[in-house]
């Protein structure tokens, strides 16, 4: 489980985007969509480490439900406490996907026809 940062214990307020995010991160099979990705998101063997899979499949979610593009969606990744939170990731200790890597996993999702 992830330890809340000092930052985020003072916010107690759901904010109608973070009740929006809880509710998909309910009924939607994310499980069910990495299966689908992953074969296509395998390593390679040289080059950058792939992020987590299922949070680059939910950052892809994000720009879909809130029109962002690839630079947009890495300034909000780091802007927006309700994408942190919905991603599970604390600034202080996770590495956040820069535009590029948001823009090759959509490359990826749109190349074998997953975006649909």
């Amino acid at each position: 489980m992830m330890q809340n940062s000092f930052l985020s214990l003072g916010q107690q307020k759901k904010l109608r985007c973070e009740r929006f995010l809880d509710e998909m991160e309910q009924i939607i099979p994310w499980e069910k969509f990495c299966d689908e990705v992953r074969p296509f998101y395998a390593e390679k063997e040289t080059g950058r480490k792939h992020m987590e899979l299922m949070m680059m499949l939910k950052i892809y979610f994000l720009q879909q439900w809130y029109a962002l593009s690839d630079p947009a969606a890495e300034e909000s990744l780091y802007d927006r406490n309700s994408f942190q939170k919905f991603l599970g990731i604390d600034l202080l200790s996770h590495k956040i996907p820069d535009e590029t890597t948001i823009l090759n996993f959509r490359h990826i999702l749109e190349e074998h026809k997953l975006q649909k």
